[in-house]
């Protein structure tokens, strides 16, 4: 198989209720959004906390600096709402990040969801991160039924997580720094990659999040 491997995946039938993807100062939304569409799947971009907590599934899409993200949450009061989530959530990039307790890109406490800490690749990388990159599952995952490796992802990122182990579904490499790509703790899921740039095998992993 190659990154741009080749998945079906047919629009879901069963009945969900509204899918949020989080409305803040921060974001890939309109693409996400538009994954989400391809599956047959209602969803609503919205800051709005009755909303988000009442959501079948909340997607936390990120691209953007953590400081001004963070600002922006608290000033909603979204920074409360997001621990209060019960239903599976996803965090894709720097929503993924902000599930930490602090990270280093302007020096930012976070929501302090997961374990560990967000960390800028050493000065001899270069960064951004931008492209394609190999991420290795580490744990057995619905996110990755049917998927086959390898299994290639689109990366655009100068921060990286390090977790604990008992958190890490998928790893990837990045130069000599080894960091975590798919992350979980109860309901919270996060992706380093964007999977909703990340051609069929993102769309099927998407697609597996949604069906949890």
């Amino acid at each position: 198989m190659t990154r741009e491997q080749k998945i079906c995946y047919p629009a879901l039938k069963e009945n969900y209720n509204m899918i949020a993807i989080i409305k803040y100062n921060a974001g890939n939304v309109a693409s996400v959004a538009n994954a989400l569409l391809r599956f047959g799947f209602e969803c609503e971009i919205t800051d709005d906390p009755e909303k988000i907590l009442t959501a079948d599934k909340v997607i936390f899409p990120g691209q953007g600096r953590a400081r001004p993200a963070v600002k922006d949450l608290k000033r909603k009061g979204l920074d409360v709402i997001i621990k209060k989530i019960k239903n599976p959530f996803l965090g894709i990039c720097l929503g993924m990040q902000l599930l930490l307790p602090f990270s280093e890109e302007d020096q930012t406490e976070c929501l302090e969801i997961l374990e560990g800490r967000v960390k800028l690749f050493p000065n001899d990388e270069r960064i951004p991160q931008i492209g394609w990159n190999e991420i290795i599952p580490t744990k057995d995952c619905q996110l990755f039924v049917d998927i086959q490796n390898p299994i290639y992802t689109y990366f655009v990122n100068s921060y990286y997580v390090d977790t604990e182990e008992k958190n890490i579904l998928a790893t990837y490499e990045y130069g000599k720094t080894k960091a975590a790509a798919i992350i979980k703790k109860n309901n919270f899921y996060g992706t380093q990659f964007h999977p909703e740039k990340s051609g069929g095998i993102g769309l099927k992993i998407l697609e597996n999040f949604l069906k949890l």
